[in-house]
């Protein structure tokens, strides 16, 4: 027969109780050094940034392996989860630093990282040390941008970003491999007389402080306020369903253009209008 176990001696209690005790200390002095933790909401548009970041990482495996087109694709859906994750936290009122952070450390890889290294093997690589230094500029000034953009983030969202966000200044540069690879007059794009220009001043754009417009909140009094911008946005979405990787190149071409347009009138307008 099995003997019973002796009672535990009121040593051991004593014991395992100072342990627990010593334990449950540990504890609060551990969640005092990490601070606050993120609510658990900030989860919703976090999940779509991890989305983001992992679109990002598989870009940088399809250029490994040479699927240009495919890592192109990729590129472009990690712009559509980074677009939706910053609804998502307008929406579930989530938006935090940790979130913030977390963002921005999903884009430089995705919008930094894996265009500059796309751009690198697919044409700048035959030209030689300078197509090197020209390549890396998405990821460099794209890093500066984000940085830069953190800083002065303030938890509203404004009509404008300073500076070329990040996310258009990538799908700008795939849209012109996406061209060259699917149109028939599109390999013109490919060169690196044209790539070479195209990525110094997309990248000069982003850690520059002109204006370019940020994408409208889909609200009634949105829509009615500004009908034109809308409008214009609707039919931008047209023309990429439509026309895919030339729409998109046209939409992105003329948004970038306008930024720029707009600040060269402002420029002309100072610098011609009289001091009083």
């Amino acid at each position: 027969m099995l003997c019973a176990a002796p009672n535990a001696s009121p040593e051991s209690a004593t014991r395992r109780r100072e342990i627990r005790r010593r334990f449950e200390a540990y504890r609060q002095s551990r969640r005092a050094d990490r601070g606050e933790r993120p609510p658990p909401r900030v989860a919703v548009p976090s999940f779509f940034t991890l989305l983001n970041l992992f679109c990002g990482f598989l870009a940088l495996t399809q250029v490994w392996e040479g699927s240009f087109v495919m890592a192109c694709w990729l590129i472009v859906l990690a712009g559509f989860f980074d677009l939706l994750d910053g609804m998502m936290a307008r929406l579930t009122n989530a938006v935090s630093p940790f979130g913030v952070e977390l963002d921005s450390l999903s884009d430089v890889v995705s919008f930094g990282l894996a265009p500059a290294f796309l751009v690198y093997v697919y044409s700048l690589n035959e030209f030689g040390p300078l197509g090197l230094i020209v390549a890396a500029l998405p990821a460099l000034c794209g890093a500066v941008r984000l940085a830069r953009y953190n800083m002065s983030f303030d938890g509203e969202k404004k009509d404008y970003f300073e500076g070329l966000p990040i996310p258009v200044q990538a799908v700008t540069v795939v849209a012109f491999i996406l061209t060259a690879e699917t149109a028939s007059w599109g390999p013109e794009l490919a060169q690196v007389q044209v790539l070479v220009p195209v990525v110094i001043v997309l990248s000069a754009l982003m850690v520059s402080s002109i204006n370019f417009d940020a994408i409208p909140r889909p609200t009634v009094a949105y829509i009615r306020a500004r009908p034109q911008k809308v409008l214009a946005y609707v039919l931008a979405g047209v023309l990429i369903v439509g026309l895919q990787a030339v729409g998109l190149l046209v939409v992105l071409a003329l948004y970038v253009l306008h930024g720029m347009g707009q600040a060269a009138y402002r420029l002309g307008k100072a610098l011609t209008t009289p001091l009083t």
